[in-house]
């Protein structure tokens, strides 16, 4: 097995800090875990805030504003259909040439895509060929973020302190709204510095430059965890090692089923207070993105104290029990939350700040939920795989089937939407008994 440059470095440099050898605390996975989950979140960001603003006009503008958008969410969602084929394909590399490689290939192909998208010609240059490479960008980021699963955020739950395992599952998660944060900020700064024509022409380019920088230092950041010697033994203590897909998937296929829809409801949440409102207030409002934009970054403090908050209340009463509070609560939201967006700019502050904390309590648990719900053999792949297919079936769609189904019967069938996230929730809860006991 031969080592990468990267990996040779980030050896030297742990061993240089640590003496040759240090002990494995879990405040040190959770570095890790934190940084490269802000650093997938700022890439998603990115491109869902190009999906609303950019796109529609510089790869799309044959078609109406709606139409347009539409369709550019029909892009975004291609990364989440992607990313089940780079699990596959880079669970064979782990499994050849180890993790470290792995990681390696994965986050600079993720890199290598969002710096593509930013040299991306649009529609007047070379016609339909900018949406053809949109969409081939966009699928390389998918297998690049199925390749991205480094199993941490498992170790993380596992190597847990007694009494503690809520609080170190929700450590992952804070790189959701860090993410969004930083990615609404830069747009934010970048619209209201630029004109119009300018933020179209290169502006938007920027932040998918910047995405890369972050990448390199994600990947340095977490390359110097996963192959040091001590890392490497803690993985195949715990038998966090990847196991074929075909066999995992033929053998588990019930415990990756329940662990797809049990986070349903905060997939769904998740969209509805990012992704999706920023589309209706763009298309169907006078109001500037950019305020739109700092109300989003702001509402997201109160989804980091929120998801805090999911730590210390599951480690109270336990993980099931927040995340079917959460769902139930969610439920409930979805029946007053579309009055909420559609009552003016007071109404949409209501709706990000009360959308932010419920999406943040639930979000929170949603990590890893199933992770010790698989057999070891087969624990490192299936939570992959699971991941992989919540975001599909909760995240990857929700922005197109919510602003369709808002364009075409109003604002309340987006809460029909949600509805249905949390009642996913709560019957994969339900029925599941196994894995409500391990989620305890």
């Amino acid at each position: 097995m031969t080592a990468t440059a990267a990996e040779r470095d980030a050896r030297e440099i742990n061993d240089a800090a640590h003496g040759g050898g240090h002990r494995v605390e879990p405040g040190e996975i959770a570095v890790g875990v934190v940084i490269g989950r802000a650093s997938e979140f700022f890439d998603f960001f990115v491109y869902a805030i190009a999906s609303v603003l950019v796109f529609p006009k510089v790869v799309f503008p044959f078609l109406d504003p709606l139409t347009g958008t539409l369709v550019s969410f029909a892009v975004f969602a291609v990364a989440f259909v992607a990313r089940p084929v780079g699990t596959f394909f880079f669970t064979a590399v782990d499994r050849r040439y180890g993790r470290g490689t792995k990681l390696t290939a994965a986050l600079f192909l993720l890199g290598g895509a969002t710096a593509a998208i930013a040299f991306l010609p649009g529609y007047e240059r070379i016609g339909i060929a900018s949406a053809v490479l949109l969409v081939l960008f966009r699928a390389g980021q998918g297998v690049a973020l199925g390749g991205s699963w480094d199993g941490l955020a498992s170790l993380l739950a596992l190597n847990a302190p007694a009494g503690k395992r809520g609080w170190y599952a929700m450590l992952p998660q804070l790189g959701a709204p860090i993410g969004l944060i930083i990615a609404s900020l830069l747009f934010a700064f970048l619209i209201h510095s630029l004109p119009a024509q300018d933020f179209l022409d290169w502006g938007w380019r920027y932040p998918f430059f910047v995405a890369f920088a972050i990448n390199v230092v994600a990947l340095f950041a977490r390359l110097r965890i996963v192959v040091t010697p001590e890392y490497t033994h803690l993985f195949e203590g715990r038998e966090l090692e990847p196991s074929p897909v075909v066999e995992t998937v033929r053998a588990q296929w019930r415990v990756i089923a329940a662990g797809a829809f049990a986070p349903l409801a905060s997939f769904a949440m998740f969209h509805m207070v990012t992704v999706f409102p920023l589309s209706w207030v763009f298309l169907f409002t006078t109001e500037p993105p950019v305020r739109f934009l700092m109300i989003e970054a702001i509402a997201a403090l109160f989804g980091i104290a929120a998801i805090i908050a999911s730590g210390l209340l599951a480690d109270r009463f336990g993980r099931r029990t927040v995340l079917g509070v959460s769902a139930a609560a969610i439920a409930a939201f979805s029946g007053f939350a579309p009055q909420l967006l559609g009552a003016g700019q007071g109404g949409e502050i209501a709706f990000m700040l009360t959308g932010f904390v419920l999406l943040g309590l639930s979000f929170g648990q949603s990590s890893g939920a199933i992770s010790s719900s698989f057999p070891i053999r087969y624990r490192y792949t299936g939570s992959a795989l699971t991941s992989d297919l919540a975001w599909m079936f909760g995240a990857g769609f929700a922005p197109l089937a919510a602003l369709l189904l808002s364009s075409e019967f109003g604002l309340i069938s987006s809460g029909a939407y949600l509805l249905s996230g949390a009642v996913g929730t709560l019957i994969a809860l339900w029925l599941n008994r196994n894995l409500a006991r391990t989620i305890e």
